[in-house]
């Protein structure tokens, strides 16, 4: 059987290469993710040079489409024969249009393909976020301005592990001017996790004052050569245009800090229609389409 484990910090000494290398442009391929969220994506194991990660529903493993560069085929043999031995049904989760063919190809006819429009993810280039130029992103260079007027003595401040309590600060703020029934459990967690290993994960932040108290906060890191991942974005909700200052301010301080990158990924939008309407707000150069694959027939 593949030895799938719980992932840890040190997991990443091997996994962050693999995801590197691979230079998927789906939020799911970054270390970050794959702990912060190991709640949703489930156990990983290393499998030929290749991350695997898996959760299992009832009766039903579901994997995120391996990550790796050499042969593929032999990996996902090895998935087949794994769910055969614990006799459970298989889906992979997270393929895009190029990983989908990819799949299709290797097995003709021997997957069902559905779009899991949730999960899709919001593509930005740096520049778009970076100086909100051109008439669509008027309304948000706006909310920036107004913030300043109302702001004189706003100011930013990246995160380090000495003040990254000030970020746990905003987020209890923040959800209590929430209904409970809008709290979301595995956000808290993987949030939790962020602050606890900062550093580790070498993650980027960014804390935004409006002068008198911290307001909002931002934090993210790399995926690969091209493709940067925003994990979290949080703002008080008295304090209008923080959203808008603090989303642009940090996409400015991690355009500095790598310069070679092309997009940055504000993750998707979880079905939701507010969040929807907020990304889709910023005009993305993608929207990065996603599928889950049922195996179809009896392992």
């Amino acid at each position: 059987m593949i030895p799938f484990h719980e992932p840890t910090i040190e997991d990443r000494a091997w996994a962050r290469p693999i995801l590197w290398a691979c230079g998927y442009p789906g939020a799911e391929y970054t270390f970050s993710s794959a702990y912060l969220w190991s709640g949703y994506y489930g156990r990983v194991a290393e499998v030929d040079g290749y991350l695997v990660q898996e959760r299992v529903y009832g009766s039903e493993a579901v994997c995120i489409y391996p990550a790796g560069c050499c042969d593929v085929r032999g990996v996902l043999e090895k998935i087949l024969e794994d769910c055969r031995e614990r006799h459970l049904t298989l889906a992979f989760q997270s393929l895009t249009d190029e990983t989908r063919a990819d799949l299709e190809r290797l097995y003709p006819g021997r997957f069902s393909y559905s779009p899991a429009q949730a999960t899709y993810d919001y593509l930005y280039t740096v520049e778009a976020l970076t100086e909100l130029r051109g008439k669509r992103l008027q309304a948000k260079r706006n909310h920036c301005n107004r913030f300043a007027a109302e702001n004189p003595g706003w100011y930013t401040v990246p995160i380090t592990a000495e003040n990254i309590g000030l970020c746990c600060e905003v987020e209890r703020s923040w959800k209590a001017d929430r209904d409970e029934a809008q709290a979301v459990e595995s956000e808290d967690i993987a949030l939790g996790r962020a602050f606890e290993h900062f550093g580790e994960l070498e993650m980027d932040g960014l804390l935004l004052s409006d002068g008198t108290r911290f307001v909002a906060f931002s934090m993210g890191t790399r995926m690969n050569e091209q493709y940067y991942d925003v994990h979290f974005e949080k703002a008080l909700p008295d304090s209008e245009g923080a959203y808008s200052v603090i989303n642009r301010e940090f996409s400015r301080m991690v355009a500095g800090k790598y310069p070679e990158l092309r997009y940055l990924n504000r993750e998707d939008d979880m079905g939701l229609d507010g969040l929807r309407r907020a990304k889709e707000s910023y005009q993305p150069a993608l929207v990065l389409k996603k599928y889950v694959a049922d195996y179809l027939g009896v392992l």
